[in-house]
């Protein structure tokens, strides 16, 4: 039971990293080349610092999506 909270633990923190960072990189791309106010790599990982809800979840959910669509691109490109 403890290793299966452990292993989740780990697994969905390099989701949201690795998926927070492509949502940094995009979105650093995107408001350099559109003039708009950047957003710090924090607020992708945890959310909007305007946010009442220190954790937001949905920041937590669409980093590890991007991740798990990232990593099967990957995996289909190198096999």
């Amino acid at each position: 039971m403890i290793e299966e909270v452990v292993v989740y633990t780990i697994f969905n923190l390099i989701l949201n990293t690795i998926g927070g960072i492509i949502r940094w990189i995009y979105g650093s791309i995107w408001r350099t080349i559109f003039n708009k106010p950047k957003f710090e790599f924090k607020e992708y990982l945890y959310g909007s610092k305007k946010s009442k809800s220190h954790w937001d979840r949905q920041h937590m959910m669409n980093n590890g999506l991007i991740a798990i669509v990232f990593l099967i691109v990957l995996g289909w490109i190198f096999i």
